[in-house]
């Protein structure tokens, strides 16, 4: 079911954020501000998250809104997943995170599995690219699409790192508690089937 709320404070965040981009006029550009301080009101009352975050998160960025991306490595060895324990929650998920500027998708999973489980990966195939909206529940001020590809595991060790606290294979039936919101069990599904059907086909939302 869609977060009516969640969706109207998304859409007059990014009306407002357009407007302070590319209006002159002074009053304006206060109505925009108030709009935009409307939506962090908004986000404040009904998430976990605090005012000053919330207002942090809006008030960085700028230009047209357009939503997140957020990339995913997908390693499978011996009909297991690896994943990383994320420090943040004390939960797991596939390596990954925000990607980052001047990095291609493919460039941006070989990093963050450097990174977070050691290892050397090379990105073989498009799992899919999912809207969180449809696919998360949890509300966030933002948009997010995340790109998950499957890859293979060229070797390494997990090394300590602040984002991860360790690194392991799992069997797809036996999982441990999963960080939802960076990897659901239902995108380990989909990972396990591009790694068994040389037809699979990527989904896209």
């Amino acid at each position: 079911m869609e977060i009516k709320w969640l969706k109207w404070a998304q859409q007059i965040q990014a009306l407002a954020q357009s407007g302070l981009a590319y209006s002159n006029n002074k009053y304006d550009i206060e109505r925009f501000e108030q709009l935009r301080a409307l939506s962090v009101e908004i986000m404040q009352e009904y998430t976990e998250a605090g005012a000053e975050k919330i207002k942090d998160l809006f008030c960085f960025e700028t230009g047209y809104q357009t939503p997140k991306v957020d990339i995913r490595g997908a390693v499978i060895k011996d009909n297991q997943i690896l994943l990383v324990k994320e420090s943040i929650d004390g939960c797991w998920s596939m390596p990954g995170g925000w990607a980052d500027i001047q990095y291609s998708v493919q460039e941006n999973i070989i990093k963050e599995a450097r990174e977070e489980a050691g290892i050397k990966v090379t990105p073989t195939k498009l799992v899919g690219i999912f809207d969180c909206t449809k696919k998360q529940k949890r509300p966030d001020p933002f948009a997010i699409y995340k790109i998950i590809m499957l890859c293979h595991n060229g070797g390494g060790s997990f090394v300590t790192n602040i984002e991860t606290e360790d690194a392991a294979y799992f069997d797809k039936d036996r999982l441990p508690d999963l960080s939802v919101y960076r990897t659901t069990s239902e995108m380990i599904d989909f990972a396990f089937q591009a790694k068994e059907d040389p037809d699979y086909t990527p989904i896209i939302d």
